[in-house]
């Protein structure tokens, strides 16, 4: 069976468990895969933000993708990210996710030296091209700096190879419709920001979320509420949500935040994280564990 590139519903970015002395931990990781499995999920990713993929070294990134692929099943879409400062490099990078097993690739600008419009469409014109795989374009200028407005969006949309979207700057839910609009019905707009605004995203057009891999079994159920016209429902059930949501988005300590949740419903068995991101204070885990207390996951 062929891994399947289709990435609309719910493909949440893994985290990447460490030991205590910061070693990759495959069998946490195995242990959060079959997780999500059991969730429900449409997809998974890899090397992402919330994967802490800045910290991931090439040895690293095909252990993660060993070990995913084994875990996920032969079907399951396997997402995987790219961060390059370069096309050549970035290239490379989709080609050695195209060999260890990934079905689609996540593809931010190069962002060291700001591309114009016309080099961002000769890079994502070559990755699709050389690298492949099918790429989605991901828009997180809060994270690359690199800023790409709806017309250029959809100028990528219409190369070979460019399927999908991923959007991440605030507000999300203006962009999603207008690309949305401006886009042929088959290529797939996402939603990012750890879901904060899934629902309407999805009332305009989005076909997908991708959050953190903490709480796919509570969302899940509000997609399904959603898809099936609950709409009431869903934002009952959303709303619950949302401190864990909102919690998981704070800048230099979300990494930590989801490993420790992750840890409390013990899928991972560490919360350790790579520099430079740190752990989260004394403190702000209590709050968290009062978060996890009001949703029924601690004692």
């Amino acid at each position: 069976m062929t891994r399947s590139s289709d990435v609309r519903g719910l493909i949440p970015v893994l985290a990447t468990p460490f030991t205590a002395t910061g070693d990759l931990d495959a069998a946490s990781l195995n242990r959060l895969v079959e997780f999500q499995i059991t969730a429900g999920v449409d997809g998974v990713a890899v090397f992402g933000f919330a994967s802490e993929g800045f910290s991931l070294t090439a040895a690293d990134r095909k252990e993660i993708l060993r070990t995913v692929t084994a875990a996920a099943g032969p079907s399951l879409p396997i997402v995987a990210g790219v961060a390059a400062t370069g096309t050549q490099d970035a290239i490379d990078q989709v080609r050695a996710a195209a060999e260890h097993g990934a079905s689609v690739v996540m593809v931010v600008p190069p962002f060291m030296v700001k591309p114009s419009p016309a080099q961002l469409v000769d890079f994502y014109g070559r990755v699709a091209a050389e690298g492949g795989l099918p790429v989605m374009i991901q828009d997180a200028p809060g994270s690359t700096g690199v800023t790409m407005p709806v017309p250029l969006i959809t100028e990528l949309s219409k190369l070979d190879g460019v399927d999908s979207v991923k959007i991440e700057p605030q507000p999300t839910t203006p962009k999603v419709g207008a690309i949305r609009a401006a886009t042929a019905p088959d290529f797939v707009v996402l939603g990012g920001q750890n879901a904060l605004f899934v629902l309407e995203e999805y009332a305009r057009g989005a076909e997908g979320t991708m959050p953190a891999c903490e709480f796919p079994d509570l969302l899940a159920p509000v997609l399904r509420q959603w898809q099936a016209g609950e709409t009431a429902a869903a934002r009952g059930s959303f709303a619950r949500l949302l401190p864990l949501i909102r919690f998981g988005l704070q800048p230099g300590i979300a990494w930590s935040i989801h490993k420790h949740v992750l840890v409390r419903r013990e899928l991972i068995t560490s919360s350790a994280v790579r520099p430079p991101a740190v752990d989260a204070d004394a403190a702000t885990l209590a709050w968290l564990d009062d978060i996890l207390r009001d949703l029924g996951l601690l004692r």
